[in-house]
């Protein structure tokens, strides 16, 4: 390869400096190397780079753009080798955290803000996934901690060492309907046998390979399906079905009057959600956050618990 990174760094500085002579200084040369340098860039790229005629060396309109797209080049490398650093001094290069969908991200935002002040240059990957979604998410390696991952995990995920779960909280949660909805003005308790039919609103399992999980939904009961709790919420605002919220997220409709909540005779299974991690991983990121993690007020934050 005629291209070396040795040779765009001379480039670079030659832009950076305004000239030769400046650039030698800076990189700690001699001129005569620095002119070498050059000139055998232009007889291997068979370009010319600067154009001479002048008192000052002026990049051409080629010498310009590999300046440019060399620039990227020197930065990838540079950052290459701070990554390799990290991982010389057990920070992970990329640590990827997936959430569930009843996590909510603007509450994870503090402790990412107290991460970024460790210094550590380890970047952070944050996907969302629904109920089995995240589990999935886990098993095949797209994530290295789960946040909020619903119930214990399929029985292959429970028999394997491979992974370490510990509890982090339960939400609460609250049976709502639309003032319009016909539930609104059935007397409660409301039976299994009057919610059945009756739509539900589900939001929809993300996974794909993994059996899917469901909560609150009765056998044979009609549903829609929607992307998110956020959507759920609408739904249930609109009138589209019943079902099941987190308090936090109904509570503000069912002050106003949006929404109004029903007693049911069965009360929905507990989230008993979790945090997901695999036992062998020792890096540094990971041990931060599960430190973090175990924090009750972090907990109840993430839970919800300290608002209402």
């Amino acid at each position: 390869m005629n291209l070396t990174l040795e040779a765009l760094q001379i480039l670079d500085a030659i832009a950076r400096k305004g000239s030769f002579a400046a650039a030698a200084a800076a990189l700690d040369k001699v001129p005569s190397a620095i002119t070498y340098s050059i000139r055998k860039l232009e007889e291997d790229l068979d370009v010319l780079l600067f154009d001479r005629r002048g008192h000052k060396a002026q990049l051409t309109e080629a010498g310009a753009e590999l300046l440019q797209q060399g620039r990227h080049l020197l930065n990838a490398a540079q950052e290459l080798e701070n990554r390799v650093k990290r991982t010389a001094s057990g920070w992970e290069a990329e640590f990827r955290i997936v959430l569930d969908g009843v996590i909510r991200f603007e509450d994870l935002i503090p402790l990412l803000q107290e991460f970024e002040l460790q210094g550590c240059g380890t970047r952070l990957r944050i996907s969302q996934e629904v109920l089995s979604g995240v589990w999935e998410a886990m098993v095949t390696g797209r994530a290295d901690l789960a946040i909020g991952a619903a119930y214990e995990g399929p029985d292959a995920f429970r028999t394997q060492a491979e992974f370490q779960s510990r509890l982090l909280g339960n939400l609460d949660w609250v049976f709502a309907v639309a003032p319009s909805h016909p539930l609104a003005s059935l007397p409660e308790p409301l039976m299994p046998e009057t919610l059945q039919t009756y739509r539900a609103v589900v939001v929809g399992d993300t996974g794909l390979t993994l059996p899917s999980m469901s909560a609150g939904v009765l056998r044979g009961q009609d549903t829609l399906t929607v992307p998110s709790i956020q959507a759920k919420l609408a739904a249930q605002l609109a009138g589209l079905g019943c079902g099941h919220l987190p308090r936090r997220l109904a509570q503000p409709y069912l002050d106003q009057g949006s929404l109004v909540e029903k007693q049911t005779s069965a009360h929905r299974p507990a989230g008993n959600n979790r945090i997901v991690w695999r036992s062998a991983n020792k890096g540094k990121a990971l041990q931060w956050f599960l430190q973090k993690l175990s924090d009750p007020q972090v907990q109840s934050r993430l839970m919800d618990k300290h608002k209402e």
